[in-house]
């Protein structure tokens, strides 16, 4: 199901957060300028972030989110290339709109989270863009690996000062095909394509 596509939104959310390129964001976040060098390490702040996804079943779209087991964040600001993520996603804690989809989406037709229960992402290429920067990186989901590239957009909080990156904000947009991980269940039913947009907050480390 698309639950599977869920859970690889997330990972994708991560690797958003690998994106260099900062810019206004319509709650009132300003824009963070790229300044000196050197890459910075994040962790991820579990509790204010938010991975969701969204794909259609019907006139009703079913909508859920995925936890993060573990992330290695590293930015760097002068130098996108230089930037890396390494998301590890619990598939086996995701949940969705409601008790049948979660159920379908664990199962062995599409995560297959008994046998799969996490997903992984790894990004190996971040390129700036003019709203943000492109991540691409690979995915592994049911044991399959596919390169994927999501849209990132990074923020600082609101009333901060210019050049501020102790705490960060992230918002990571775009899809991806279940079908191409071999999480076909349920196609009669749910949508291949899986909608994702999700919101990532981050501090420095140390």
């Amino acid at each position: 199901m698309r639950h599977a596509r869920n859970r690889t939104a997330l990972l994708f959310l991560f690797a958003l957060l690998a994106a260099l390129r900062l810019c206004s964001i319509a709650t009132g976040h300003s824009l963070i300028p790229a300044a000196h060098a050197a890459a910075l390490t994040y962790v991820l702040d579990r509790e204010g972030s938010a991975v969701g996804f969204e794909t259609d079943f019907g006139q009703t779209p079913i909508r859920g989110r995925m936890p993060v087991t573990s992330a290695d964040l590293s930015l760097d600001f002068d130098r996108a290339a230089a930037s890396h993520v390494e998301v590890t996603l619990n598939a086996d804690a995701a949940r969705a709109s409601f008790p049948f989809a979660t159920q379908a989406m664990k199962g062995g037709s599409v995560l297959d989270t008994g046998r799969y229960p996490e997903i992984h992402f790894e990004s190996t290429r971040v390129r700036p863009t003019d709203t943000g920067a492109a991540v691409t990186g690979l995915l592994t989901i049911r044991g399959v690996t596919r390169e994927i590239t999501l849209d990132a957009r990074l923020y600082r909080p609101e009333g901060t000062e210019v050049g501020h990156r102790e705490n960060l904000s992230i918002l990571l947009t775009g899809k991806v095909s279940r079908s191409d991980f071999g999480a076909t269940g349920f196609a009669d039913m749910v949508g291949d394509e899986v909608r994702l947009k999700i919101l990532a907050r981050i501090r420095r480390a140390g």
